[in-house]
């Protein structure tokens, strides 16, 4: 199971009642939803590897050299020495080293690739597996790596949230888009995302991207159809096609989630006991994690906070 996990814990931030603090008043809304998200996850789904993936750089350099515009309307200011930093309300802010501090005392692998994104560290590592994977996102980018040759679903939070979260393979997304999985880095290239500064084809949405994909197949070919004269293609289509040549040279690196992000070695093992239990009782205690940190520690290994060494 690779857990997106900044889709995670914003949806927990945003989800979950900001009136959840620690004994000091430090919010932890987002650390206690991402640990009942993780517990449900584990009980619904039953995985026995577990990946937290990490934007280690959420704007990579090699992508915004090709659109400058990906992902800039999120950037709230440039640091000194150049490093951009994202727009994130201040209280999750405070919580994401809280969130790492949790996952790492617990033995959940944090895994980053430098100037990659999460999303390629799931790719890397849904490609390398040699086990079926479930890959939890609410980023329909990641649609793309769906393979029931391989096994590889994505469990999809948007839509219902964790708990009843659609589970996507190629029927699914096939009767969702009416496009197979290996076409969706297409699909999303033509249709674009104006959440993540990516323009499209202007004038081409969902719908006329799913019906030139299922007409001709991939973008090379669609692109090749919008230059043939001889291509039933309507004029206005074609013309569209042709005016975003430049987009469209460059966009499907982009879009595409890399498979060969520098990902080292680590234990992916669901953790059969806690790693640091000094630290993970500390953290329990400080951030007042309650209920969250008892149903985490249920779902990872049946086993309530005090066979930990609490005392009672």
């Amino acid at each position: 199971m690779l857990l997106d996990t900044a889709s995670l814990y914003f949806r927990a931030f945003f989800g979950v009642p900001d009136t959840m603090k620690a004994l000091d008043g430090t919010p932890t809304n987002a650390v206690r939803g991402l640990l009942d998200f993780i517990a449900r996850l584990i009980d619904n789904h039953h995985p026995t590897h577990l990946v937290a993936c990490w934007d280690d750089n959420w704007r990579p350099s090699w992508r915004v050299a090709l659109i400058p515009s990906y992902k800039a309307q999120r950037v709230e200011y440039v640091a000194k020495g150049g490093e951009q930093v994202e727009d994130v309300p201040d209280r999750l802010e405070l919580q994401v080293p809280l969130i790492r501090e949790c996952l790492d005392a617990l033995g959940i692998p944090i895994v980053g690739a430098a100037d990659h994104e999460a999303d390629d560290v799931i790719g890397t590592l849904a490609h390398r597996a040699q086990m079926p994977v479930d890959v939890v996102t609410g980023d329909r980018d990641l649609f793309q790596l769906i393979d029931d040759s391989r096994d590889i679903r994505v469990i999809y939070t948007a839509a219902k949230g964790v708990g009843r979260a659609d589970v996507l393979n190629e029927a699914a997304l096939l009767a969702k888009y009416t496009i197979p999985a290996n076409r969706y880095a297409d699909f999303a290239t033509l249709r674009g995302d104006a959440s993540d500064g990516l323009p499209g084809v202007k004038g081409v949405g969902e719908k006329t991207a799913a019906s030139l994909i299922t007409t001709y197949g991939d973008l090379d070919a669609i692109r090749a159809a919008a230059a043939d004269p001889a291509t039933p293609m309507s004029p206005s289509v074609k013309r569209k096609i042709l005016d975003s040549a430049d987009y469209l040279d460059v966009a499907p690196k982009v879009v595409a989630v890399a498979t060969d992000a520098p990902v080292g070695p680590f234990d992916a093992h669901l953790p059969g006991e806690v790693k640091h239990p000094e630290a993970w009782l500390e953290l329990v205690d400080r951030l007042d994690l309650g209920g969250s940190a008892q149903r985490v520690m249920m779902a990872l290994n049946g086993q309530p906070l005090p066979a930990m060494g609490q005392p009672q």
